[in-house]
């Protein structure tokens, strides 16, 4: 565990994007679920990330989701919010509305659709920051974006004052050690992990803390295994996230062939919060489709199993 001091640490989970039963953004669940991980203790919140199916929305949905969280969460905690769009300009555009609506900082990825290279893509960082006057944090989803965020390409970009952190959700646990380590010596750049099932793991590698869609469904468990990690509690960090891997198996409760992995896992999401009395519905953006009755069940038990309560 890390103990250099970073603006960004702890659990930040990327907040769902909670639907009417005609698809439109529920205010009032999106509140509830404000303040659900607020009482669990998060650290922060980011805004329009993959699990707040930013992807999906149209610019308006995406501007009111912002108005929402950063009005809901009451300065309490910082709201980081996803600026992702295909090229720079479409992210600069993005990154000054959000800023315009109360954002903390900014979150992109690598450019995408277009064919891109390493030294466009460190352009493509440097000019954001250049023109969004907020911290900027790097997302590294290469199954989303088809380009690996290198720690080569990101810690040139951290010392000289461009990124304020990275979001690692690319699974390669390899690449995430050695960027912990040569992190160490650039004082406020935020190592965060967004692979859910080894938090602990990476926390003992040099996370400043953890970015997991899960947290939405148990944000208190996500927490526990944290402040475990960050007082040397190995055992007990171990524990929490051994019943967080077990209770992960939500995402597969989808009938088989049936939907996509983005639309298994965040229907999983939705449904466990469904479930739990916080959002209303499971209702997922178009071409995605909620989970039926059967799925819900499923997710139900697991629920059960891992000691949450339900409605």
């Amino acid at each position: 565990m890390t103990t250099r001091t970073a603006p960004y640490s702890g659990v930040i989970p990327p907040v769902v994007t909670p639907l009417t039963a005609d698809g439109e953004l529920d205010r009032p669940s999106l509140e509830r679920v404000v303040g659900h991980l607020l009482d669990g203790g998060v650290s922060g919140l980011f805004a329009l990330g993959s699990s707040g199916e930013t992807a999906y929305l149209t610019p308006g949905q995406q501007d009111e989701v912002i108005k929402v969280i950063t009005a809901a969460s009451g300065g309490q905690v910082p709201v980081l919010v996803g600026a992702i769009e295909t090229t720079t300009n479409r992210a600069i555009e993005r990154g000054r509305a959000a800023a315009a609506l109360g954002a903390d900082a900014v979150v992109v990825t690598a450019p995408f659709y277009t064919r891109t290279h390493a030294t466009e893509i460190d352009r493509h960082f440097r000019d954001i920051a250049d023109a969004v006057e907020l911290p900027l944090l790097a997302y590294d989803v290469p199954v989303c974006v088809h380009s690996k965020l290198d720690p080569e390409l990101l810690l040139p970009l951290a010392a000289d004052g461009v990124l304020a952190g990275v979001k690692d959700s690319s699974g390669d646990d390899g690449s995430f050690r050695r960027l912990a380590i040569g992190a160490r010596g650039i004082p406020g750049f935020a190592v965060l992990t967004g692979h859910e099932l080894v938090v602990d793991a990476m926390m003992l590698s040099g996370a400043d803390g953890s970015v997991p869609g899960l947290g939405n469904v148990d944000p208190h468990g996500y927490v526990r295994m944290h402040e475990a990690s960050v007082r040397g509690d190995w055992a007990a960090a171990k524990a929490e996230q051994d019943r967080l891997v077990a209770l992960f198996d939500i995402v597969g409760a989808a009938a088989p062939g049936t939907a996509s992995a983005t639309a298994a896992g965040l229907g999983a999401f939705k449904t466990a919060l469904m479930l739990r009395g916080i959002i209303a519905t499971n209702v997922m953006s178009p071409p995605m489709r909620r989970l039926d009755a059967a799925e819900t069940a499923r997710i139900a038990a697991h629920l059960d199993r891992a000691g949450l309560s339900r409605t």
